[in-house]
Parts: C-alpha cells; structure tokens; sequence
C-alpha cells in the first residue's frame, strides 16, 4: 500500500510545484502509516528524478516513451492508473492546475475512487477519511468525507510548505503502451519568449487604475526586472488594453503564484477567485477600502502611475539592473 504523487516536468526539469506534492503526499503517507512513491512522465534525467527523494519519495517511477513526448490526457491516465494499480495506491494526489484538474476525474473513474478536488490542507482525520478545501471562491471551507477505498486528491498550489525529508532513493524505469486514443495530437506548439501566466512564480498584474493602455510601459518593465508575468484584470482585456490571455479571475486564468502585485485593481469577487490562491499578494490603489486590501498581505494607498515608477526604480536598484 502506498501513497502515489504524480510530479509534472517542465522541459525535463521539476518545479517547486512539484516538491510541494512530494512533501504533502509524505505527510499523508506518515498519517496512513503508508511510504510514498512518485511517477514522472517523460524523460528526465535520474539526477532530476533523484530530488525527489529529498522530500520523502521512497521510490520513482519514470514513465518513458515516444507516445508520451505530447501532453495527451489519455495516455497521462492510462500511466498514472496502471502504475497506482501495481503499486496498490490508496491515495493518489496530483497538483490543483489545469493539467491536474484534467487528469484527476479520469484517472478517479479508473480506480473507482473518491475526488478531493483543490484540497489545501492535510487531511482533518483519516478514520473516516476527510479533507479540508475551500469553497464559494475561498469565502468558506468544507470537510469532504471520501469513503471509497481509493482516494485521488488535487491540491491547490502554495497551499503547503516545502518539508525535506531524504530517502534512498529507488528509481525505476516502466514502459507503458499508449492507450487506444479516439483523438490524436500530431503537434504541440508551446509558446516561447514569454513567461505562462499558470507557471509564473512572480505575476505583476494591472487594472484600470492604470487608466490607459499606453501606461502598461512600466508595468511590464517592472515585470521584466522581476522576471515575471504579466496579467490584467477583465475590464482591462474587455476595453482590449491587453491580451485576453493575460485575463485573471473566475472567468479566466485562475493562478497562485509566490507573489502577486494588483496594480490598479479593485478586488472584485470573480477577480479574487482566479487568484486567492496567491501566497503572497501586494495591492496599489487609490481607494483604501478597495475589497483588494482585504486579500492583500501589503499595500500601498496612491496612484499606481505614481507609485509604478518608484517601485521600477527601487526593484532596479535592489537587482541592480
């Protein structure tokens, strides 16, 4: 029995995402009296794979194979389900993103299991088995009870900290045969040059508080100095100031990196459902009961047009840049 975490790769290369599900599944393996074991999909190198273990993966299984160089969510599942099977997985957990929220309910009807989905907590018991998450856009929380034999769990990210916790590490290599697809993807395109809003770390967002799309200038230089993404409110992609890719909120892109600066933005409720998720969030604005205040860790009453430049200067000092 054991506690199976699927850790996403990017490029061959793991993601602090990816060890925040490798110390949240061991501390659920420790509840269960269970070890945990990870699954990588993809080729990555053993010494990749191997820093997994630092955080408490007992054993890794490399999933490898020309059908797995594009992302297809059936082939994902069929890995996944077959390796939890052989290891006879109780509680399989992947991460709270898009892919994770697309593999979750697939590979919960392969194993007839119970979905946790967006779970932010260790599980409140395991005797019955309950878990914490939060609801109606973060203004309330439930305990969901999961009675089924097999539990798959996603959780929501920057919800729980890094715990290192070296074991020896066993690295196996699995060949899995690609399931009988319907659909077939011939080519994935990613796009370069541009940090992707749902992998960003560090995301510089602006509103109409920026009053103008020729204003965005410091902006994205600010985001450039920090190495991060840039994003809007939906008003913002609406009046067709910028892209609607960059779109965060309920209705579009809904993320939750390190930090997140709202930069002229209100704080509108379908606005902070895309990104409550945040650990950390800094807040400019003109109107100090602006509901965005209330989600915000720091903030700074001004105008954002006068408040940006100083900030790009003082960031550019500091990075010396």
């Amino acid at each position: 029995m054991s506690v199976l975490v699927f850790v996403e790769n990017w490029d061959g290369r793991f993601k602090k995402l990816s060890f925040e599900l490798v110390s949240y599944a061991t501390k659920v393996a420790e509840m269960l009296g269970s070890v945990v074991a990870a699954v990588s999909i993809g080729k990555v190198d053993d010494s990749e794979l191997s820093k997994l273990a630092s955080y408490g993966a007992s054993k890794i299984i490399s999933v490898e194979g020309d059908h797995f160089n594009v992302l297809d969510n059936q082939n994902y599942t069929s890995a996944i389900a077959d390796v939890a099977l052989k290891l006879d997985a109780k509680v399989v957990v992947l991460s709270n993103n898009n892919l994770g929220k697309a593999l979750a309910p697939r590979i919960a009807v392969r194993l007839k299991a119970g979905l946790g989905a967006g779970v932010s907590r260790l599980p409140v018991s395991v005797e019955p088995f309950v878990v914490y998450k939060k609801v109606f856009s973060g203004n309330a929380f439930a305990n969901l009870a999961i009675k089924s034999d097999v539990k798959v769990l996603t959780l929501a990210q920057n919800s729980f900290e890094l715990i290192e916790k070296k074991m020896p590490v066993v690295i196996e290599k699995a060949a899995i045969e690609p399931a009988v697809n319907k659909t077939v993807v011939k080519d994935t395109q990613k796009q370069a040059g541009k940090i992707l809003l749902t992998d960003a770390e560090i995301v510089v967002s602006g509103g109409r508080g920026m009053k103008s799309p020729d204003n965005w200038g410091a902006l994205v230089e600010l985001a450039g100095i920090l190495g991060a993404a840039t994003a809007c409110s939906r008003p913002v992609s609406d009046e067709g100031w910028r892209g609607h890719e960059e779109h965060t909120g309920q209705t579009g892109k809904i993320i939750a990196p390190n930090l997140y600066f709202a930069i002229g933005i209100s704080g509108a409720t379908q606005h902070l459902a895309g990104v409550s998720g945040s650990k950390y969030i800094v807040a400019i604005n003109t109107d100090k009961d602006a509901p965005i205040f209330e989600a915000a860790q720091y903030g700074i009453i001004g105008d954002a047009l006068k408040v940006l430049p100083k900030l790009v200067e003082a960031f550019r000092e500091v990075k010396g840049k």
